[in-house]
């Protein structure tokens, strides 16, 4: 019973990850959740005001079933497989780099409420980066051709150099963000 409502190894993760690419690939699919989210929003009157999301959603149907199962999958996972003594532990250099930038550590959150608050969203500073935020996202992922599960899982399984480059720019631009955006912007 610990196995299965405890903490997995990643190897499980990875061997069902690479097992579910090959279903993919052998039905001609690929994997992506901006895709799901582009098929969602083809099933709205988004579809009239944009060509990006104008396409029949049925076609498309079988991304509504990993929406759905991502967001099943992390319930039963929060709710069901997580030990309540479990808590997300950070790196101890982290968590003295977050307090330089005067952020608390997240204390078993995956994101520390300085930043990720439902009060910083009501702030200028919180409505400006989800802004900016939402736009980089809205604007990058069509320019990219998807997002960073769909290359990094998706197009790297499959061999393809536009993704390989775009998984070069995300973890550059992250290391951009973690070294000099974030201390600039909570300094």
């Amino acid at each position: 019973m610990d196995v299965l409502f405890g903490t997995w190894h990643w190897s499980i993760s990875g061997l069902l990850i690479g097992l579910i690419m090959l279903v993919l690939t052998y039905f001609g699919k690929t994997f992506g959740m901006s895709s799901n989210l582009r098929t969602l929003c083809s099933m709205t009157p988004a579809k009239k005001q944009s060509a990006y999301f104008n396409f029949d959603w049925r076609e498309q149907r079988w991304n509504l079933a990993i929406v759905l199962g991502a967001i099943a999958g992390g319930f039963i996972a929060y709710h069901f497989m997580m030990d309540s003594k479990q808590v997300l532990q950070l790196n101890p250099i982290t968590v003295k780099q977050l307090q330089s930038l005067h952020i608390d550590a997240p204390n078993g959150k995956l994101g520390p409420d300085a930043i990720f608050g439902i009060d910083q969203m009501w702030t200028w500073k919180g409505f400006l980066l989800l802004l900016g935020g939402g736009f980089l996202i809205g604007f990058g992922t069509p320019y990219a051709g998807g997002c960073t599960s769909g290359h990094a899982i998706s197009g790297l399984s499959n061999l393809q150099i536009p993704s390989l480059i775009a998984v070069i720019g995300f973890f550059i631009g992250g290391l951009i963000a973690a070294h000099f955006l974030i201390p600039l912007i909570f300094d």
